[in-house]
């Protein structure tokens, strides 16, 4: 199992946080430094022609792509524990909750997003971070109101871990990383503490991976 890897990106903290959570080992994690633009040289284009981290090889056979289709393969292939309920609109609901992080937001500030409006429309560094901290505190506010459901428990659905809480953790580390403030999001923050105390979340965090800032 190869694993194609970025200390920042937020996608493949999803799939490290789903690999532990499994008790999975890649037998290799490959750097691809999306700041230096790894992600465009033939090499990794080769494995995703989206030039997007993360993607992962298990075996024989092309590279998996996208955090969320990596995810749901490895909870097919490795079933304990299970991400997704049992029932089928509790999926429906877990897989929600995820694609706001996932699907909805956090692909308006990934670092081809920021790059373009750099370049295409000369957009400064603190109009860039305005754009991010909004569309993080649209997903937010969402998955607040979201939450406030009575399927959600210690968790984002009941009190076992599913792949909704992976994607509220990768947009807890995103938040940070934009200083968007989590304060006037009560039932999110609650979560994104109890998930950051379990072990397989801590160690995928961004700034625990190699080459991330001894400081942030």
């Amino acid at each position: 199992m190869k694993l194609f890897s970025f200390w920042r990106s937020l996608a493949t903290y999803r799939v490290r946080i789903a690999l532990n959570l499994k008790g999975l080992v890649p037998d290799e994690v490959i750097d691809v430094n999306l700041m230096k633009g790894a992600q465009r040289e033939a090499a990794f284009r080769a494995i995703n022609p989206m030039m997007a981290l993360p993607a992962l090889v298990d075996g024989d056979g092309p590279a998996l792509f996208e955090s969320l289709s990596i995810i749901e393969y490895l909870d097919e292939t490795h079933p304990n524990p299970p991400l997704l309920p049992r029932d089928a609109k509790g999926r429906a609901r877990v897989r929600g909750l995820a694609q706001i992080v996932a699907c909805d937001s956090h692909p308006l500030i990934v670092p081809r997003v920021r790059e373009y409006l750099e370049h295409e429309f000369k957009l400064d560094e603190a109009t860039r971070t305005k754009w991010c901290q909004h569309w993080h505190t649209a997903a937010l506010s969402a998955l607040e109101i979201n939450l406030k459901d009575k399927a959600t428990g210690r968790y984002c659905h009941g009190d076992t871990v599913t792949l909704a809480d992976i994607c509220l953790a990768s947009q807890a580390a995103g938040a940070k990383f934009f200083n968007v403030d989590t304060a006037p999001f009560p039932n999110f923050t609650r979560i994104a503490t109890s998930l950051a105390a379990i072990d397989a979340f801590a160690r995928a965090h961004p700034l625990k991976q190699p080459g991330a800032p001894a400081a942030a």
